[in-house]
């Protein structure tokens, strides 16, 4: 019998939680919580280091399977349904976490005379690849009459922006306007959409520049990758039913704080 409070107990649900490669990622990290709170989690990665991540949830005695894929189109996504399919999942718990981040590292930043290739990869990435699998594995929430979709968003282009980085700022706040729609349209079947939008978090791929921009914050430090995901896995729980079309913002109070100076009296 499970010890999990009946809010929060996600014993014989599955969630299928996309952009879980890194160790020290918001996916991970949240996978993990999901998993404790007794779901069947399925985590995807563009790369194989995703058997590595499953490993790893598997010696803490979480049910877990992973998916090599991309999804930045319809066939992509295809191909992701296919193989779920194949090994008779459908899931009731859906993490759009799969994204490109803003490191400028392959993706595009920088102003208005960006190249319209670099503007689509960064939006087909980010908000079209959310879009496309929520569209797949909606109808069969609907049909259960229960189900549960976080989209990560971000604080650039969710709350606020940054400098360079107008196309990646753009598919985030679409995501949230994604999220508001489908919340519409779903909420009186038992299925809610919600999006979280992270600040400054430490993971792997922080910046030294983000690591200083997240000790000007109230707070005082960057956010840890599992303080974004129990907020994720909070609103996956039967407990969070009446809960939908938010977005929730998990950065440390830095939204709210007019001043931008060291925190804890530092000049």
């Amino acid at each position: 019998m499970s010890k999990v409070p009946a809010e929060f107990d996600l014993t014989g649900r599955t969630a299928l939680v996309t952009g879980s490669g890194s160790a020290e990622g918001i996916g991970f990290a949240t996978a993990r919580i999901l998993g404790s709170l007794g779901a069947r989690v399925v985590i995807t990665s563009t790369t194989a280091r995703i058997d590595e991540r499953v490993a790893e949830l598997r010696e803490q005695g979480i049910a877990a399977d992973g998916i090599v894929a991309r999804l930045e189109s319809p066939a992509l996504v295809d191909a992701l349904i296919a193989e779920l399919q194949v090994r008779g999942i459908s899931p009731d718990i859906v993490v759009n976490n799969a994204g490109m981040i803003a490191t400028g590292e392959g993706w595009a930043r920088g102003d208005m005379a960006m190249p319209a290739d670099d503007w689509q990869a960064t939006i087909d990435a980010n908000l079209s690849s959310t879009f496309y699998v929520s569209r797949a594995l909606l109808p069969a929430m609907l049909e259960r009459g229960w189900g549960r979709v976080i989209n990560i968003a971000s604080t650039t282009g969710g709350v606020g922006a940054v400098r360079d980085d107008i196309a990646y700022a753009t598919a985030k706040a679409g995501i949230v306007g994604l999220t508001r729609a489908l919340a519409v349209d779903t909420a009186a079947s038992g299925v809610t959409i919600n999006a979280v939008a992270p600040g400054w978090i430490a993971t792997a791929s922080q910046l030294d520049s983000e690591v200083t921009e997240g000790t000007l914050g109230p707070t005082g430090r960057s956010g840890d990758p599992g303080e974004v995901g129990s907020v994720i896995a909070s609103l996956s729980t039967p407990g969070a039913g009446y809960i939908t079309g938010q977005l929730i913002v998990v950065d440390g109070g830095n939204a709210i704080a007019e001043e931008r100076r060291f925190a804890r009296g530092d000049s």
